[in-house]
């Protein structure tokens, strides 16, 4: 029997509104609404076949209670509507409670009270959907009559769905095609900023920002190792919200955290909630709630260099085809950062070959005698014996001695003849550099660290690096500056003024002072363990006076040294001069023998030197005769007591007994002083 004109005119109507739906959760709703005027129910479900896992994907539209009901799953063998769809026969029962097919199914049906119900197969001419089911409270609801009207229904609700799948297919599609489009975009845009942008940090946010927007993500971030893998330092951390704010770099131990995992292991890591919690409050993303973490290696020449980090506040936020597509990305990511790493590398070891440069033709110009290391005196061979015997070893050298003596001359001889005597002697002179700039000539500076900081400068201690940094007049660092220099001395690590990247260098330190260090710890205007870290290997200069012996051969190799100077033929020191110069107590030791015989060979005109004795005898009279401190005083009286008893402390005709001294005693005094016991 054919349904009434007015059954087919609300069919009609029904079919012109659902026909608009673009998506299943609408189109549900309406039928919800409309198809109560064709077909009495009480319980309406759609059944969608879903090829990829052949199963039966069951919709509750509508229940007696008028509550929506998420979709259930049924293999195709346990589900009535699968019967339907495989026959493509209507299914109808009517009367539930003698039903004993398809248990579990039917049992869901009759936990909301159905009675009796039909179902019937959606399809369209090019395809098998599924099926859709009518149910009832009572008994006997539906039967072969009218079963030709609510088999039009299925065909009417069937071109519907299909319209509305297709529709949704399309727009998958259409949104695969645009991401895919965005990711090529993505990798053409990586691939320029590889190529152009050689700046490590710059090319870190172009990837972090580029990344984050492909991939719908809340956070982004680059990692890479430090000091050899203890530490790590993010790069380009950017959260969501951030716009193009970009979050400071920090660095974090190492130990514990899942980059560390993905960089020993060179494996991707995905992240959920509980393993992101897993790991601690120190861990940032757990802190902020992060729900998925993706973390992932940049591998090149079979090295992992770092990680990209992605992070979402969702839950399962990164697919199987997402992490093809960052495993791809992460290996042209890698060749960027490795080109960059070498650029930063070649760049800092070409400024510092400049720095290297400029301060050696520097030296050069400057007058460096280092044949004035002359003498023949039993306390200069001392000296001597013992820059020899510490050469070779690196240990930290601290050498003590009056102002004039050579201390430098020293330091620059123990070079010479140490194993870094090809890389490079650094000099600086503590006392000659205002307090505000010693740090940043000690330690260097970044750009814009403070007002006048143009540009990068790399420290004394670069420059040293493998070489030798002497630290003349190390007594007036002033004492804000002593833990920085302690540190250095002790770990070989520092940062730059204005920087927080942490450098290793490797520089043997040799100080020198007139003052006396150990009165100055006493007095709190040293640091103890700074003294105890430089005081490893004392060396004592004599002044001059101690050293009588050596005047005559200093004298002549400073006057053969100036006479070729000035191209003059000097070849005599008259004995009377001689005898002067041997008199004369030289407060200013060596350097003021040497003007004084420059000052000389610029007075000579014929081949024996003209020197200005006069000058000697006024600066007698002017100048007391040192020792001037009791202090002094002392230590003159104990140098000539152990040079007498030819450094025998104890016994008869040793020191302390010419002293008046018990051997104790003048061991403490020894000490006191800084007088190293000389050979026997």
């Amino acid at each position: 029997m054919k349904p009434p004109a007015s059954q087919h005119q609300v069919l009609l109507e029904v079919t012109e509104s659902i026909a608009t739906h673009r998506g299943l959760p609408a189109l549900f709703h309406d039928l919800k609404e409309r198809l109560p005027r064709l077909v009495k129910f009480d319980t309406l479900w759609l059944v969608l076949h879903e090829p990829q896992r052949n199963v039966m994907r069951v919709h509750i539209v509508e229940t007696p209670s008028r509550a929506y009901v998420d979709f259930v799953e049924r293999p195709i063998e346990d589900a009535p509507s699968g019967w339907v769809w495989e026959r493509q026969q209507a299914l109808v029962i009517p009367d539930l409670e003698q039903e004993t097919r398809f248990r579990a199914a039917f049992n869901s049906l009759r936990e909301i009270n159905v009675k009796s119900f039909c179902i019937l197969p959606l399809t369209t001419p090019h395809q098998r959907l599924g099926a859709i089911g009518f149910g009832s409270q009572q008994a006997g609801a539906y039967g072969k009559e009218g079963m030709e009207f609510l088999e039009l229904v299925a065909r009417q609700v069937a071109t519907a769905v299909d319209n509305t799948l297709g529709h949704q297919a399309a727009q998958a599609l259409r949104q695969q095609l645009e991401q895919e489009r965005d990711r090529l975009k993505l990798l053409l845009d990586l691939s320029n900023s590889v190529v152009s942008n050689l700046d490590l940090r710059q090319l870190f946010r172009a990837i972090s920002a580029s990344v984050r927007r492909v991939m719908e993500s809340d956070y982004a971030s680059v990692t890479l190792p430090e000091e050899g893998g203890k530490l790590l330092r993010v790069y380009a951390r950017q959260f969501s919200g951030g716009g193009e704010a970009w979050e400071e770099e920090i660095v974090v131990p190492a130990a514990g955290r899942p980059a560390t995992q993905v960089i020993e292991t060179g494996k991707p890591l995905l992240l959920d909630r509980e393993t992101i919690t897993a790991f601690g409050p120190q861990f940032t993303l757990a802190a902020k709630g992060f729900k998925s973490v993706c973390i992932l290696p940049m591998i090149t020449r079979g090295k992992v260099l770092g990680t990209l980090n992605l992070g979402c506040l969702r839950g399962d936020a990164f697919s199987a085809g997402d992490f093809e597509f960052l495993a791809q990305l992460t290996g042209q990511i890698a060749i960027g950062v490795e080109n960059a790493l070498n650029f930063q590398k070649l760049s800092e070891a070409r400024e510092r070959l400049a720095e290297e440069r400029d301060y050696l033709i520097e030296e050069i110009r400057t007058d460096h005698d280092f044949e004035a290391i002359i003498g023949e005196s039993a306390p200069f061979k001392r000296v001597l014996k013992q820059a020899e015997l510490v050469a070779p070893t690196g240990s930290t050298i601290l050498i003590l001695g009056e102002t004039g003596t050579g201390k430098e001359v020293l330091a620059r001889a123990i070079h010479n003849i140490s194993p870094r005597q090809e890389r490079t002697f650094v000099s600086v002179n503590c006392a000659a550099i205002p307090m505000g700039l010693l740090e940043s000539e000690l330690f260097g500076h970044e750009k814009g660290a403070f007002t006048g900081a143009i540009a990068q400068k790399i420290g004394r201690f670069e420059l040293a690096h493998q070489g030798t940094l002497f630290l003349d007049e190390v007594g007036d660092i002033p004492l804000e500056l002593q833990p920085k220099l302690l540190r250095v001395l002790q770990e070989q690590e520092f940062e730059r003024l204005g920087s927080t990247r942490t450098l290793h260098v490797d520089a043997r330190v040799i100080a020198a002072t007139s003052r006396d260090l150990a009165q100055m710890v006493e007095n709190s205007e040293f640091r103890s363990d700074l003294y105890y870290r430089l005081n490893i290997f004392p060396i004592l200069v004599p002044p001059l006076r101690e050293r009588t012996v050596d005047i005559p051969l200093l004298a002549a190799h400073f006057t053969d040294k100036y006479g070729r100077r000035m191209d003059k033929r000097i070849l005599n020191i008259p004995a009377e001069t001689m005898d002067a110069l041997k008199r004369y107590p030289w407060p200013g030791n060596v350097r003021e023998l040497q003007n004084f015989i420059e000052r000389a060979a610029i007075l000579t005109s014929g081949s024996t030197l003209q020197a200005p004795l006069a000058e000697l005898k006024q600066a007698g009279r002017e100048t007391p005769r040192r020792p001037r401190t009791l202090k002094d005083s002392e230590r003159e009286q104990i140098m000539r007591a152990l040079r007498e008893s030819r450094g025998v402390l104890g016994g008869p005709g040793g020191a302390a007994e010419r002293l008046g001294l018990k051997r104790t005693t003048l061991f403490y005094k020894m000490r006191k002083l800084n007088i190293n016991r000389p050979a026997q």
